[in-house]
């Protein structure tokens, strides 16, 4: 709602940095739904799946200062994020332990489903892949308009 209605990103000039943020975040999600809906990873592929989440930390603390240099957050919005975080913390508070097991198994991707849950998880990570596309996409036209304006 925010980005999309309220800020108006995708039509928004200057939004290409915070766009591309979110495209990025946007497929570190949908490989970590995608993957996690089927599978788990063990052994060295826990490793790789530490890494994909110490990236989206990252990038979405680059796009809290990319947000707060350039545009005013309505107070829903810093709400909004604070929930994501609390619910983030959570998933994170149950991962890390089933991570830790999956660690000490050899090096495998283990087929696992999760019944009903397993399904609206890739739904989920197709939805928020379309939704990463099109913010890079919006990006990308924001900066070959400013290229063709400045050029």
């Amino acid at each position: 709602y925010y980005h999309e209605w309220h800020a108006r990103l995708p039509s928004t000039r200057g939004a290409a940095r915070e766009l591309r943020l979110h495209a990025l975040r946007d497929g570190a999600y949908a490989i970590l739904f995608g993957s996690l809906a089927w599978l788990e990873p063990h052994g060295w592929y826990t490793v790789v799946l530490a890494i994909l989440l110490l990236t989206e930390i990252v990038i979405t603390m680059l796009d809290f200062l990319e947000e707060d240099a350039h545009r005013p957050l309505p107070a829903g919005e810093r709400v909004m994020h604070s929930l994501m975080a609390i619910v983030y913390g959570a998933f994170l508070a149950y991962l890390l332990p089933e991570m830790w097991n999956w660690w000490q198994q050899p090096t495998a991707p283990v087929p696992h489903s999760h019944g009903w849950l397993s399904y609206i998880m890739t739904a989920m990570a197709c939805g928020v892949l379309a939704s990463g596309i099109r913010d890079w996409i919006a990006a990308n036209s924001h900066t070959n308009r400013a290229a063709t304006h400045n050029g």
